[in-house]
């Protein structure tokens, strides 16, 4: 390694402007970049780790703020050392994309919807490396093969809005590499993504780093990522570095109270071998915690059998259905009262439909779902109103599901309300004790949803959820989008409430490693079917069918020392799920391997 830095940030200092006068973004915060390097800038949101590596590519001064102190000192590809901090704006946009790339949080909004994948890609390459079109579009091609895109000269006509999310990111990550710049920023780069993509994407990112010699500064707020890919991490906390070491020494011996309670924070996966039923997790700073599993009952509270929903996609002139989206096909399982069921699998593997369809907010095609006696299939609109006091949903983005123009009590009481089960007094008593019930204070109840943080908005979904004392909730990704501290403690309120309560989940997550956290049985779906079934320790720890194993595979883990590499990943393709209208599937046969654990033997394409 060259003892020469990349990027040096000395002592950077970012204001905002707002009403109320400067906001300090980020305040005195100083770290390097070496070549060949991956560092990794770890907090949660609002750390200020994406205002650190905006202000390196001065795209902070595009969202309202401004540098006010410090230097970013950058090596230019002659050797020369500049100052990012004050120089041009022309001589900005020579070193952005060119020596500097950038690997946005959102692939949708990093890319532009009116342009072809290709023109996108051969942009930059024609602006700064003067290429001409068909050399550009030679070296397009080759990118998109890199980065392991299948039937890349397709792709090169597509739009963005045609591909996958996963094909997306890759497609923004090849333009980031596009004219090999020395400092790649990756920010968030895997957040949105599934299990089996992201450690794909993960394993790309380390190889692309090898064969180039690029440095990387890596922006996360998952610890198992930063295991997987650090070389150096560093800890930012309220605007300051807190911490930074060898990735090893900042996992088995960090130093500063909040390196360790991020660390305490990250369920991971093998953690509860051994053990019968969930728990919740050991919080630090949290008095008088109540840590005793969660057993639950016995008795079935939902039944659901041989449940299939499809889509009809229409075409032609006449609007006919042309093919079928085949999302749920031919499911089944049981939900015992106060216990969980989670479905695991990828996007677009039927799990929300799954969970929608119970709650016949999707109309099923066919099935049984059973609630407590309840035949949900045969109500009318009327009887489906009445039942739905019983089930209740968590959306995964707390921020669409609640009402922007509504204070936060209204929308807590609006259940309430239409359910007319209570008024005046005892209905604002009922919803002040929701709110301590959620561990919120009861001065947020004249808040709007926009004043609150992500982890605080969906404790009010929670809260909302609960209004109704409902039997049974189905939380569809509820804490996919939150912070790890935040998202342990929703988690440990959500089994809080399922051990005082009598609560039953159906908990649909792509994180493994929440998943064995919480469940009481696991269910892992795979193009619209249930492969495999069965009680947690069974699946986690004895996984019978290819793709349960493949995707444990995939789960990066929280150890510097047990890093994945590329040959670990084997992923197939995942085939289509639309079918002709002609088209019936076998239906779904299984093996009962060990007592109550069940295997997919019905072809699943996998």
């Amino acid at each position: 390694m060259l003892d020469h830095p990349i990027a040096q940030i000395r002592e950077l200092r970012v204001e905002f402007q707002t009403k109320d006068g400067p906001v300090v973004g980020v305040e005195n915060v100083s770290f390097s970049v070496n070549p060949g390097e991956t560092v990794c800038i770890v907090g949660e949101s609002g750390s200020g780790k994406s205002v650190s590596s905006l202000s390196l590519m001065r795209l902070v001064e595009y969202g309202g703020g401004a540098i006010a102190g410090g230097q970013l000192i950058f090596d230019r590809k002659e050797g020369k050392d500049v100052d990012l901090a004050n120089v041009e704006q022309d001589m900005m946009r020579q070193i952005r994309g060119n020596e500097i790339g950038m690997i946005f949080q959102e692939p949708m909004t990093a890319l532009n919807p009116v342009f072809t994948v290709g023109r996108q890609l051969t942009e930059g390459l024609r602006v700064h490396r003067g290429m001409s079109r068909t050399k550009a579009e030679a070296r397009a091609l080759e990118l998109l093969r890199e980065v392991r895109i299948p039937e890349p000269e397709r792709r090169l006509r597509q739009f963005p809005h045609e591909l996958s999310g996963g094909m997306r990111q890759r497609v923004v990550i090849a333009m980031a590499m596009a004219c090999q710049p020395r400092l790649l920023i990756a920010d968030e780069p895997t957040t949105a993504l599934d299990v089996t993509i992201q450690a794909e994407i993960l394993a790309l990112m380390d190889r692309l780093k090898r064969e180039t010699g690029t440095a990387v500064m890596f922006i996360t707020h998952d610890m198992a990522v930063v295991a997987q890919m650090a070389d150096r991490v560093v800890v930012m906390f309220r605007g300051n570095k807190v911490e930074e070491g060898p990735v090893e020494q900042i996992f088995e011996n960090p130093q500063h109270d909040y390196t360790k309670s991020l660390l305490a924070a990250v369920p991971k996966l093998g953690e509860m071998r051994g053990k019968a039923a969930p728990e919740p997790m050991k919080l630090m700073g949290v008095e008088n915690q109540d840590l005793s599993p969660i057993p639950g009952t016995n008795q079935t509270l939902l039944t659901v059998k041989n449940l299939t929903t499809r889509f009809a996609v229409k075409g032609g002139f006449f609007r006919r259905t042309v093919a079928n989206v085949h999302a749920v096909e031919d499911v089944s399982f049981t939900i015992n009262k106060g216990q969980t069921l989670s479905l695991v699998g990828e996007s677009g593997c039927g799990k929300s439909t799954a969970g929608r369809s119970i709650l016949r907010l999707v109309e099923p095609l066919s099935g049984e779902v059973n609630l407590d006696g309840v035949d949900i299939m045969a109500l009318d609109p009327r009887g489906l109103r009445r039942a739905r006091l019983d089930m209740q949903m968590i959306f995964q983005d707390p921020f669409a599901s609640l009402n922007p123009q509504m204070q936060l009590v209204d929308q807590v009481a609006e259940p309430m309300r239409n359910y007319n089960i209570a008024s005046g007094s005892e209905l604002s008593d009922r919803v002040a004790g929701l709110f301590d019930r959620v561990h919120l204070p009861r001065s947020f109840m004249r808040r709007y949803p926009h004043e609150m943080s992500g982890g605080q908005r969906q404790r009010i979904a929670i809260a909302r959820a609960l209004a109704l004392n409902p039997k049974l909730i189905v939380a569809d990704e509820a804490v996919s989008a939150l912070d790890v501290s935040v998202q342990a403690q929703v988690l440990n309120l959500m089994m809080e409430l399922q051990a005082e309560l009598g609560l039953s989940y159906l908990f649909i997550s792509h994180d493994m490693a929440v998943v064995e956290r919480v469940s009481h049985y696991v269910g892992v779906m795979y193009l619209g079917r249930i492969v495999e079934l069965g009680p947690r320790a069974s699946v986690f720890e004895n996984p019978r069918h290819p793709y349960t194993q493949a995707l444990m595979k995939a789960v990066p883990i929280a150890d510097p020392r047990n890093r994945k590499s590329e040959k670990d990943l084997n992923f197939k393709p995942i085939p289509s799920p639309i079918h002709g209208p002609g088209y019936t599937p076998e239906p779904s046969a299984f093996d009962e391997v060990e007592p109550g654990h069940f295997v997919l033997t019905t072809d699943s394409g996998y």
